[in-house]
């Protein structure tokens, strides 16, 4: 319980430079970022020290809440809170995996595909469990289900 994750240690050490730096953006990202994870950590029954992948998961969630937070904004005229999400996002990605490009999403979904042998999209659930351990954190799960759907109904 007392050895903390990597990512939760170089979360906070950026916040101090942020703070240092007077870097307003990347401080109060930060800070939202390390909430996130502290809120997740005293969820549920017990506390408990989260691992680097599930504080990837939470800032993958973070980050999906930013884009659309900006998309909201852009789509009612409102550019300066549009661009302060975006750049919120931006911070966010410097401590996520690298986002799969398409060619890698298909790649990956052609190989479950042939794993399970699935046929048809009633067999999506089945592709989608082989599937989602070997993308997480690289790829939204909208985006992956998308791509699921587009191969099984091919």
């Amino acid at each position: 319980m007392d050895r903390m994750s990597t990512l939760k240690d170089k979360l906070k050490t950026d916040l101090t430079a942020s703070m240092k730096s007077r870097d307003e953006v990347r401080t109060r990202t930060i800070r939202m970022a390390l909430a996130a994870v502290n809120v997740e950590e005293v969820a549920g029954k017990t506390a408990r020290e989260l691992s680097d992948d599930e504080i990837i998961k939470v800032l993958t969630k973070e980050a999906k809440k930013r884009r659309e937070a900006a998309e909201a904004f852009s789509g009612a005229g409102r550019t300066e809170q549009a661009q302060a999400e975006v750049d919120e996002q931006a911070v966010l990605e410097e401590y996520l995996p690298a986002q799969l490009s398409d060619e890698e999403l298909g790649k990956l979904v052609d190989e479950a595909v042939a794993e399970t042998g699935a046929a048809g999209p009633q067999a999506m659930g089945q592709v989608m469990k082989v599937l989602n351990p070997k993308v997480a954190g690289r790829a939204e799960g909208g985006r992956v289900a998308q791509a699921v759907r587009a191969r099984l109904s091919a």
